[in-house]
């Protein structure tokens, strides 16, 4: 269990409820106070103004005070590993979920080429009957007409 004396002190830290903006940490709880993560001009503006005693935007109404130019670049460190670290975890998080994708899509793309396979096995074996049934048909004509052509030959001469 951590006491008073080993919390972090005062200060934005990443919402530990998750989500891209920051929370104040009042040294001992957290407060109803958000702000979006700096973006690189913030960050740029702070180091270049960290010389100056009083940074309004960093603290929230009623929490404000000096901060010296070793705790801005504390607070900027800290942010930074806190993005870092929520990066890796969207990272992780997506190769996971891509991971996942892939064993799912790998039997539906089989499911579907077995089917499509016995689809073209079943129009082939139809084709080969038709073929062999037009052979077939054409055999049969040609032996009638054949019957057909010699009886009328055999009547013309009678």
């Amino acid at each position: 269990m951590t006491t008073p004396a080993d919390a972090p002190p005062r200060g934005w830290y990443p919402d530990p409820e998750g989500g891209t903006r920051l929370r104040w940490w009042d040294g001992t709880d957290w407060s109803d106070h958000y702000r979006p993560r700096p973006t690189e001009a913030e960050l740029h503006r702070l180091r270049s103004t960290a010389s100056t005693p009083m940074m309004p935007s960093v603290a929230p109404a009623g929490e404000r005070r000096a901060l010296a130019r070793s705790e801005v670049e504390t607070i900027v460190a800290e942010v930074r590993q806190a993005a870092r670290s929520e990066v890796e975890r969207a990272a992780d998080l997506f190769t996971q979920r891509a991971r996942g994708a892939t064993r799912e899509l790998q039997p539906l793309v089989s499911e579907y080429t077995n089917r499509i396979l016995r689809w073209l096995k079943l129009a082939l074996v139809v084709v080969v009957v038709l073929v062999i049934a037009w052979f077939v048909f054409e055999a049969v004509a040609q032996a009638t007409f054949f019957d057909w052509l010699g009886e009328r030959i055999d009547r013309l001469t009678e």
